[in-house]
Order: C-alpha cells, then structure tokens, then sequence
C-alpha cells in the first residue's frame, strides 16, 4: 500500500460472550500488521478470527483461525513477516472474531490506514 500513516491500534475487544462479533471494519483500504490474542484467565480458551469481505458473516468459509487454543495467562502474535505481508482489506471489508469462553480473551489489532488527501 502508498501512503500510509503510521501503524497504530485500529481496534480492542475482549468479548463478553461466546457470540461472533465484529472486531474492526475497514472504512479506507487497511493493512493489518499484527494481532495480539491475550488469555486473561487461569483456563485455556480457543479462539476464532474472521474475514468477510465486503460483509459481517462469520463463519466457517471465512476463517483465517479456527479454535486456536490460547493457553491460560498466555498471549499469541500474529504479525506480518514481511513489508507488505499483512492482511490487506478493501473499504467494507471486517475481521470478525470469537472465543469459546466468555470475558477471557482480549484481541488487539494493529495496522496501518490509507491516509486520505
């Protein structure tokens, strides 16, 4: 992508429920470099990540993580390996999310936006 602002936090949840839910929608084109999922609990969790393009269907036919287990008080990374490397989304594109127990997972998403002129 060409001009873009520095990276930055684009979104943070830590869902209550057990319920897919949108974690971030891109209004401009976005590239996702890196996402942090943090267990805070004494229990194991498994995680799921979405992407809909264009959408807020989460499921199956669009995972990118499915039932990732998060060990307890441990944090996984995903980041881009390489310039460039991350997930890149158009404008309407969203990255769902969703964790087998409730107020147990934090996900944190970083990335840079296409700045605007």
């Amino acid at each position: 992508m060409n001009q873009l602002a520095p990276g930055s936090l684009l979104a943070q949840a830590a869902p209550a429920d057990t319920n897919a839910a949108a974690l971030f929608t891109a209004s401009l084109r976005t590239e996702i470099t890196n996402l942090l999922i943090c267990n805070t609990t004494g229990s194991g969790a498994t995680a799921r990540v979405f992407l809909d393009e264009g959408g807020t269907t989460y499921a199956a036919s669009n995972a990118l993580y499915y039932d990732v287990a998060i060990a307890a008080n441990t944090t996984m990374s995903v980041a881009a390996t390489s310039l460039y490397g991350g997930i890149n989304l158009a404008a309407g594109d969203s990255l769902g999310i969703r964790t087998s127990t409730g107020d147990a997972l934090t996900f944190s998403l970083f990335g840079v936006v296409q700045q605007t002129t």
